[in-house]
């Protein structure tokens, strides 16, 4: 008999193999588009399986154009986290499907245990096109499509006929894993049908990657737990709310993140995502020039996210809001006030002042204050030189973020810059920022560029491309404005009315992870390893063993990428780290 585990029910999401309007056991939306039988003409009959490309995002109603391998095998260091796509596919109904695995063993008798690995049923979300990228939609005109990227936590399903579902597979090999070849395989279950089995093959390098706190990748997602609020329907900052957030920060730390996220006004970037943010701090004029600031909220938010590991920053937004808007309690009027307050300005001063010195006042008692940075968004030269003038007159502790265009007079005043992708930054500025130990970064955005970009239509490639272009740059990081920032029914359409699918988002409710998010993880990965490999080459005096893997970072460019598919570069370069991995274990 054999011994392997199946991964069926999440303990986050009980849903049924039967009932649901596709009949698949997930509640997904409808094909917009025609279902091509003809295709399905030449597919035997039965059910396939076969293990595919993590490059691909396959369609829901397309047999695969390639049946794919029947085995899959690579090599990881320990520590690391491998993902694999299986493709599932009948032009015939199937039912109760399960997909497991066996135990992962070494000639030795060392084991990767099934705690390690996650079995994830890819759901498909409706998504458009990047057309100019902002800009108004009409959701009843643009073109609209499936796109598989949703990771569902570990259920049985059913397949319906002339349908295609992808499995998303991760193992997390453990840091204190032996060397050595592990073998197992990959075991696809369904009612009235022989087993099928697929090889899985996995030479674990004695090379460490660290922990994710300890990668100097510089990730910064924007959290929104207003989002969380709505979509549950908890009311704000209630007790239920607080409990649904730590799984979020912890999937972010998990990747690596640095930075919290904390809204000091309410809504700082106006009102352009579904659920607007609000000030985690409560701003009460007492008259006269005196305030009153209710801090617990964000402190509780704050200590929340250290707990579940993002530890190094807490960005605060904005002391120059969209549209200048500041928005407090006013006991005179027993109501609240908007006031519009231009930099620079004897009453932005007035305004600002007192709430600096008290905010470093609290964050000092809260042994925070090194750690707090007054953070922008794609503010301008004259804004940004009025708000830093005050700052540096007030609270010069504090250190400033800046996510927009570079700013040549303010650079010494930033300490977190992130700049547009493809703005051309010299490298020797970037640097000597990284020399001072300054993080550096860039993002992407609706407007630009259309490749590289996190979309739910984007290649997924594109997203691991992400962390090779930081290391071809000397970028320290990468942001990305929108974690979590959920459309209306994020579950099942992705679509926004002013931006390209999936852009306010990159993970979904339960938490439940993306194809996007795990190849970003993945990017952020081959980072550090690159990171690693080249910190071990000076060491031994051996920079020249690095010649090839230079050459390559050579092609992640803005302008190659809008020639070339990001997989074609990021799988040459790919092939080569692992030569340089193996050389590393070879020569420790």
């Amino acid at each position: 008999m054999k011994n392997y585990c199946f991964i069926c029910l999440s303990l986050l999401i009980v849903a049924s193999c039967s009932g649901t309007k596709d009949g698949t056991g997930f509640d997904e939306p409808s094909d917009p588009n025609t279902v091509p039988l003809a295709y399905w003409a030449e597919v035997d009959q039965g059910m396939h399986a076969a293990v595919g490309s993590i490059d691909e995002r396959y369609e829901y109603h397309y047999p695969p154009s390639s049946g794919g391998n029947d085995s899959w095998s690579g090599s990881a260091w320990r520590g690391e986290r491998i993902n694999i796509q299986l493709k599932l596919w009948s032009s015939d109904p199937v039912q109760d499907i399960r997909v497991g695995i066996t135990s992962l063993r070494s000639e030795k008798g060392d084991q990767i245990s099934d705690e390690q690995i996650g079995i994830h049923p890819v759901r498909y979300v409706l998504t458009d096109e990047f057309l100019t990228g902002c800009g108004w939609r009409d959701h009843d005109t643009i073109p609209a499509y499936l796109a598989s990227d949703m990771l569902d936590n570990n259920q049985r399903f059913n397949l319906e006929k002339n349908t295609l579902r992808p499995v998303w597979i991760t193992i997390d090999v453990p840091s204190d894993a032996e060397a050595g070849e592990y073998s197992g395989s990959l075991i696809v279950s369904f009612r009235g049908g022989r087993d099928i089995e697929l090889p899985v093959d996995i030479k674990v390098i004695d090379v460490n990657l660290p922990e994710p706190s300890d990668w100097s990748f510089h990730l910064d997602l924007w959290q929104n737990p207003f989002a969380v609020a709505r979509y549950y329907d908890t009311g704000l900052w209630t007790e239920e709310h607080w409990a649904l957030l730590p799984p979020y920060l912890e999937m972010l730390a998990g990747a690596g993140q640095k930075c919290i996220t904390a809204s000091i006004l309410h809504r700082p970037w106006g009102g352009q995502t579904y659920d607007h943010f609000e000030s985690m701090i409560e701003w009460t004029h007492l008259g006269d020039g005196d305030w009153e600031y209710d801090y617990s909220v964000f402190d509780r938010w704050v200590q929340l996210a250290m707990d579940a590991g993002i530890t190094e920053q807490i960005n605060c937004y904005s002391m120059v809001p969209w549209g200048n808007e500041v928005r407090y309690y006013d006991r005179d009027y027993s109501d609240y006030v908007t006031v519009t307050l231009k930099p620079g300005s004897d009453e932005y001063n007035r305004v600002w002042r007192p709430f600096l010195e008290s905010f470093r006042d609290h964050l000092t008692e809260k042994g925070w204050l090194e750690k707090t940075l007054i953070a922008m968004d794609e503010r301008g030269p004259d804004e940004m030189s009025s708000m830093v003038a005050l700052l540096r007159e007030v609270t010069p502790e504090f250190r400033i973020a800046l996510a927009g265009g570079y700013i040549e007079e303010l650079n010494d005043d930033i300490y977190d810059l992130c700049v547009f992708f493809g703005d051309n930054l010299d490298k020797e500025l970037i640097r000597e920022r990284v020399v001072q130990g300054w993080p550096t970064t860039f993002y992407t955005m609706c407007a630009r560029p259309e490749h590289p970009n996190n979309f739910t239509f984007s290649p997924p490639a594109e997203q691991a491309w992400l962390g090779w272009h930081a290391a071809s740059r000397g970028f320290t990081g990468f942001l990305r404005w929108a974690y979590n920032s959920w459309v209306e029914d994020p579950v099942s359409d992705s679509r926004f009315r002013t931006w390209p699918a999936g852009d306010t988002y990159q993970v979904y409710p339960g938490p439940r992870s993306s194809i996007r998010f795990e190849r970003l993880r993945e990017g952020i990965q081959d980072y550090e390893k690159i990171r690693i490999l080249r910190e071990f080459a000076e060491k031994t005096g051996k920079e020249e063993r690095l010649a090839n893997l230079d050459g390559l970072l050579e092609h992640f460019t803005m302008q190659e990428i809008q020639e070339t598919a990001a997989g074609y570069w990021l799988n040459k370069a790919k092939i080569e780290l692992e030569d340089l991995s193996l050389w590393m274990e070879r020569e420790q």
